[in-house]
């Protein structure tokens, strides 16, 4: 039987929003193989997986790797080909950031088929997109709504906003939340979800003219006020990282609608290593940074601002959870990976295994830092495929029998019940983050757990 290791050379979209030539990660990790990276061009997204958008391809035979699981079920396992129709999962991606892009949601499962069925060209799946991010370099973003209590001190600091979504509506809101904006009687925080959605889609809904003519007035309180603009900010972030916010993003995007937007979300900054996850009909925009992103197999968007794109806001109003909570509830929080053993005890007072284990079946991540020549790790074989790309450093990467190089850039296809040892070389660390799907199945005391 084939050992289930294949390198994989992985396709690199070019979008206006990613980082120019080889300052974008995506294009650095893309030129590991024979991808030619112009210097004066944005690289975006290098996608790894078997999306019909931009499948991968074994790097020897050239054969897409979607036509390599459709043919052998046992790169995937049984189950896992069978639930997922013989697609792999997950779709692993690096994105390199340099302006915002669009402010957006991905439909669940019910409304990605409804989407689908009646505008194929602007959602070209059927499927759901729960997404996971992890920074590798520094990032910021927007993601989901802001405490209740945040958004009510921008309506009554930033008068250019509370204009635009309208005086009537922000008084409804205010008189709706207050007293109650942190709530956990159910029927409260419905009445708050109600009271947030009708204020957001006031915003949304407004006139291009008033948009473009309220944005000039926002810029200006954002240069006059400085540190103290928006009544320096408010309990999450201070007023000039706000005002700085404000006139970065309007030079990317002037007089834009997601300005307004960015008073009701979240603004998250995240360091290397740290990391969010985004369910189906979650709001968020990705502003800067390199990240990994692991998602659910699909490319369906639903866009209402930052982007030249189609944008949906009606649709875009209507899904959305209108979910509403603190920085801190949006960070994921990663464990130490109980799944694999370093070679010695020295290695792993210096090496580590962090594991982001979002609420769904579709895909987790490992990633591995290993510091010291000839640090090596085991990772169990799982009834489940993986996708591994090192993103820093050099060593090998063995299955069975079966060993290669593996440097920067590099991406391997690990197939199902596959013992995966990964080893560094040098004195550099050596950096790999590891994709996989490994399908909950009972245990015999009646508790399933996935890894």
């Amino acid at each position: 039987m084939q050992v289930p290791l294949l390198r994989l050379q992985c396709g690199c979209n070019s979008y206006e929003w990613g980082k120019v030539g080889k300052d974008s990660a995506a294009a650095r990790f893309a030129s590991a193989t024979d991808f030619k990276v112009d210097e004066s061009k944005p690289y975006a997204e290098l996608w790894m997986g078997t999306h019909p958008s931009n499948p991968s391809k074994d790097l020897t035979t050239g054969r897409s790797l979607l036509d390599m699981v459709q043919d052998n079920q046992a790169l995937m396992s049984t189950s896992v080909s069978k639930k997922y129709n013989q697609k792999l999962p997950f779709l692993f991606k690096v994105l390199s950031i340099s302006k915002a892009l669009s402010i957006q949601a991905h439909p669940n499962k019910k409304l990605a088929e409804q989407l689908h069925e009646k505008d194929a060209e602007h959602y070209p799946d059927d499927n759901h997109k729960p997404e996971m991010t992890i920074a590798i370099t520094p990032f910021d973003g927007l993601c989901g709504f802001r405490p209740l209590a945040e958004i009510t001190h921008f309506l009554q600091t930033v008068p250019s906003l509370r204009e635009l979504v309208g005086e009537e509506k922000a008084k409804s809101f205010e008189q709706a939340v207050k007293g109650q904006e942190t709530t956990e009687d159910e029927s409260k925080t419905e009445e708050n979800k109600k009271a947030l959605r009708s204020a957001f889609a006031a915003l949304m809904e407004s006139k291009p003219e008033d948009i473009e003519r309220l944005a000039l007035k926002l810029i200006q309180q954002a240069k006059d006020e400085g540190s103290e603009f928006a009544g320096s900010g408010g309990p999450s972030n201070d007023g000039q990282e706000l005002a700085d916010l404000m006139q970065r993003l309007n030079s990317q995007f002037p007089n834009d609608i997601g300005l307004f937007v960015t008073f009701f979300l979240n603004y998250v900054k995240l360091e290397v290593g740290e990391a969010m996850f985004l369910k189906a009909d979650d709001i968020h925009a990705y502003l800067s940074g390199d990240i990994m992103e692991c998602m659910a197999s699909s490319d369906n968007v639903v866009r209402a601002g930052f982007t030249p794109k189609f944008k949906d806001v009606p649709t875009l109003t209507s899904m959305l959870t209108y979910s509403y909570a603190p920085i801190s509830e949006q960070k994921m929080e990663p464990t130490d990976c109980p799944y694999c053993k370093f070679n010695n005890a020295a290695y792993q007072s210096s090496s580590t295994c962090t594991l982001y284990d979002p609420p769904i079946e579709e895909f987790s991540v490992v990633k591995t830092d290993l510091n010291g020549e000839g640090s090596k790790v085991t990772f169990e074989a799982i009834e489940g495929p993986s996708i591994v790309i090192c993103t820093k450093g050099k060593g090998k990467i063995s299955v069975g029998p079966k060993t290669e190089e593996l440097k920067e850039g590099w991406v391997y296809f690990v197939g199902a019940t596959a013992e995966l040892v990964l080893e560094s070389s040098g004195s550099e660390e050596m950096v790999t983050f590891k994709a996989f799907c490994e399908i909950d199945e009972p245990a015999s005391n009646g508790v399933s757990g996935k890894m």
